[in-house]
């Protein structure tokens, strides 16, 4: 059921959702309304403040060491760059987080001199340019980095594993660098590992905007006053939080 997805509710969608809820059903049940809109809304607030947002970061990158690896007697013969945003102008290209993983992906390849494999299906139903295509072109022409293989069908983490490990087999490839965002790691291990092809992880190096430091910061007022960068960071730990449970009922019995 390939239109069955839990990212529109991926907080804060279902917060601001919640609150509207109760909103709405304040007209009519005035004390349920008021219990489920301040639910919502206190929620969203949470999640909006820099100390939750560290502690949801730390807890999702926190995942991989509970990903145990597939064993391999070879050394990574490819790089495995997943695809992840993407930006609409005159024509479509990568967006930042993807850009991330080019920069890191440029440099294993000009450390390791590997092959490039990059993953990611059309962005939406509105063209059918994939995002290996996209990163393709960046690598090739911004990095000047080449691209061996193009997996252009995934719509998801998983098919990036399932496609990318059935390409590189055939290739004679028999284990790969894996290049995603540090929030996104444990979730495509436990996908490439579902489909039985072991990898390396090998996450950017710099971090996004709002990205939380390597340290807890210590607690002041303003740790707990919200702002729009706290919430992308929750917004991106959520994600792969819901999404790994996801993905272990819809893919755990691979």
């Amino acid at each position: 059921m390939s239109w069955l997805s839990y990212s529109p509710l991926i907080p804060p969608n279902l917060f601001i959702l919640l609150t509207a809820m109760g909103l709405v059903l304040a007209w009519r049940w005035r004390r349920f309304g008021l219990i489920v809109a301040t639910v919502g809304g206190a929620c969203l607030y949470l999640a909006s403040t820099s100390i939750v947002a560290e502690y949801l970061y730390r807890f999702a990158t926190g995942l991989v060491d509970a990903i145990p690896g597939l064993p391999s007697d070879t050394t990574p013969g490819a790089i495995i760059v997943l695809a992840s945003d993407f930006r609409r102008g005159q024509q479509y290209t990568v967006g930042p987080m993807t850009l991330e993983r080019l920069v890191e992906a440029a440099r294993q390849e000009r450390r390791l001199a590997l092959p490039v494999l990059g993953s990611g299906g059309p962005p939406n139903n509105k063209t059918n340019e994939s995002l290996a295509g996209m990163m393709s072109a960046v690598l090739q022409n911004d990095f000047g980095v080449p691209v061996r293989w193009q997996e252009d069908r995934s719509r998801n983490t998983f098919e990036n594993a399932a496609f990318s490990a059935e390409i590189l087999r055939r290739a004679g490839v028999p284990t790969a660098l894996l290049v995603t965002q540090s929030w996104d790691m444990a979730r495509a291990l436990w996908s490439f590992r579902a489909v039985g092809y072991p990898v390396i992880p090998a996450a950017p190096r710099q971090r996004a905007a709002g990205q939380p430091r390597n340290e807890l910061p210590a607690l002041s007022p303003s740790s707990f006053f919200p702002t729009v960068p706290a919430l992308l960071v929750s917004y991106n730990a959520l994600h792969e939080l819901i999404g790994f449970g996801w993905y272990l009922c819809r893919y755990g019995n691979w």
